[in-house]
Order: C-alpha cells, then sequence, then structure tokens
C-alpha cells in the first residue's frame, strides 16, 4: 500500500471534517464542548416538544367538533414524537433520558419561553399553529443540516410534521376569520398576544447571544438569531394580510432598500424574566409535567421488570 493510499485510509479529525462540512456520528471523536453544547440544545428542544404538547392539549376536551379534535389530538400526538426521537439523539451522545428529565423538572434545564404563555381561547389554537410552529420551522429547517448526524437525521421528520402543523393552524384561522365577528375578534386578539413571543423564539438579539458565534463554527447552527427572526417577519407580514390581520407592531414597514420589512423589538427584559422562571405558566407548566413523570413511574418500572425478563428468557 502507498503513502497516499494510507493517508486516505486514515480517520479525519473532528476539525477535519467540519471543515470539508460533512456530518459528525456518535463514534466519531469530538471535542466535550461540542458534546456537550449539543446535549444542551438538543435536551432543551426536547423538552420544548414534551412541554408543549400541554398549551394546546388544554382546549381537546373543548374542540368545537370531533373534526378539530381529532386534528388537534394527533398534533399533539406528533409533539410528543417529536421529543422521543430528540431524545434518542442526546442518548446517541451518551445522555441519559432519566438524567434529561430530572434535570428539566428540577429546573436545570431549559425548555422554549413560548410554552410559558397561556391558551385563552380557542383561536389560541390557531395562532400557536400559525406563529409558533411557523418559527419553529424557521428554527429548525437549518438544523436539518447540522454537522452533528442523529441530530440532523431527527429534524427532517419533525420538520415535515411541523410544516403540517402551521398549515393546520393557518387553514383553522382562516375559516374563523370567515366567521361571526366575535370570531374574528378571537383571532386578532391570539395574535396580539403570540406575536411577541413568537419573536422571542429566536433568542436574544445577536449582540446579546455568547453562544451563537462557537455554535456556527461547529456547523451546529446555520444562522443567526437576527437573521432567523428576519425571515420569520418577511413570511409572516403577507400571510397576515391574506388573513386579514393586524401584526401589534407599529414599527413593522417594508424597508425597499433592504427588500426585508423594519420591524420593532420584543421586550427583551420579558424574555429574560420568562427563561429565569417568572412567566405566566412557568410553576404550571413544570409543575403537571413532574406529576406526569411521578405517576408514570410504575409504567416504567414494569417496562423495565418486562425488558429484564425477556433478556433471562432468551440467555435460558
Amino acid at each position: 500500500m502507498t503513502q497516499t493510499e494510507t493517508l486516505a485510509h486514515e480517520p479525519r479529525t473532528f476539525e477535519q471534517l467540519i471543515a470539508a462540512g460533512e456530518r459528525i456520528e456518535p463514534r466519531d471523536a469530538m471535542p466535550d464542548a461540542y458534546r456537550a453544547t449539543l446535549i444542551r440544545q438538543i435536551a432543551q428542544h426536547a423538552h420544548s416538544e414534551i412541554i408543549g404538547m400541554q398549551p394546546e392539549g388544554d382546549w381537546l376536551t373543548r374542540a368545537p367538533s370531533l373534526r378539530r379534535k381529532a386534528v388537534l389530538l394527533a398534533k399533539v400526538q406528533d409533539e410528543a414524537g417529536h421529543g422521543l426521537y430528540l431524545y434518542c439523539a442526546a442518548e446517541t451522545l451518551g445522555a441519559d433520558r432519566a438524567d434529561l428529565t430530572a434535570n428539566l423538572i428540577e429546573g436545570r434545564q431549559k425548555y422554549s419561553s413560548i410554552f410559558n404563555y397561556p391558551t385563552l381561547s380557542y383561536a389560541d389554537v390557531g395562532v400557536i399553529g400559525w406563529l409558533v410552529d411557523g418559527a419553529a420551522i424557521c428554527n429548525q429547517v437549518p438544523l436539518c443540516r447540522s454537522s452533528y448526524g442523529p441530530y440532523g437525521r431527527a429534524m427532517i421528520r419533525v420538520c415535515k410534521e411541523e410544516s403540517f402543523h402551521q398549515r393546520q393552524g393557518y387553514e383553522l384561522l382562516v375559516t374563523m376569520m370567515a366567521g361571526t365577528r366575535e370570531q374574528q375578534e378571537m383571532v386578532q386578539d391570539a395574535v396580539n398576544r403570540w406575536w411577541w413571543p413568537a419573536l422571542m423564539m429566536f433568542g436574544p438579539p445577536d449582540t446579546d447571544s455568547p453562544n451563537t458565534a462557537q455554535s456556527m463554527a461547529w456547523g451546529i447552527k446555520r444562522h443567526t438569531n437576527d437573521e432567523l427572526r428576519q425571515r420569520f417577519v418577511d413570511m409572516s407580514v403577507p400571510q397576515a394580510h391574506a388573513l386579514g390581520v393586524t401584526l401589534p407592531d407599529p414599527d413593522l414597514c417594508w424597508d425597499e432598500r433592504r427588500g426585508s420589512h423594519d420591524f420593532g423589538q420584543p421586550d427583551w427584559s420579558e424574555l429574560a424574566r420568562v427563561i429565569k422562571g417568572d412567566g405566566p405558566c412557568n410553576a404550571e407548566r413544570l409543575a403537571r409535567r413532574r406529576a406526569a413523570h411521578e405517576n408514570g413511574a410504575w409504567v416504567r418500572e414494569a417496562a423495565t421488570a418486562f425488558a429484564a425478563r425477556q433478556r433471562q428468557a432468551v440467555v435460558a
């Protein structure tokens, strides 16, 4: 074998794979900081999917028709599946799912700030689908090209389903806006309440985001917070116009020179408060997650005992 052939068969380093734009896989060598960053990000994403079942789940028993109930139930089930995909991706990095759950319940890990706001009317279900899932799509589609293979592959299916959720939400709003004056006012009220929290979903401004530069250098992220926020605003404005609702931002206007919209800034102090646990529903969301975990202990114990018995049977 020639020296060239020997070099061709040598495994490439982490830096070489990143520089070539190729995927890092679980058995590849990776810096501890890269692994820790991924575990933090993927865990937060997984927790968000699970906690995110709660706001819309509150309306399952109050959906106005069997069809709407079936649609909403399917969506909530999808979110549970997304959490499963992501917890599995975190496990490929050596994380333990039980530890991740404990970290969430005990407040050592976070979830998306958006899920700490209440759903006050059925119109919120549609606006969450349109704006919240729309923001999630802007955030998550680039993650399909994340440098970590299991994360990127999990995101492909997640994004396909989130796109469907966004269309479901928008279709519900179209139906309501074609309805009574009261229904139209419900939609506008929901838009007023969810617009600014949706903008906060992308994280703080780039100038206040300490992890963005390193995550982009590693290929975990592909765009900055502000780039994604701009993309979301430009996508949402024509949709709002077609829907017939007004986005609650007096500074919102088209900038011909930039070819994008100018818009106002959210209350970043509010985002900081919500992240620290002082949002409208922080305590409620975690309490329900903790109760569900505790009430499901017998299921986990039974499953563990069954698996152990199956292994014993195979050995015997």
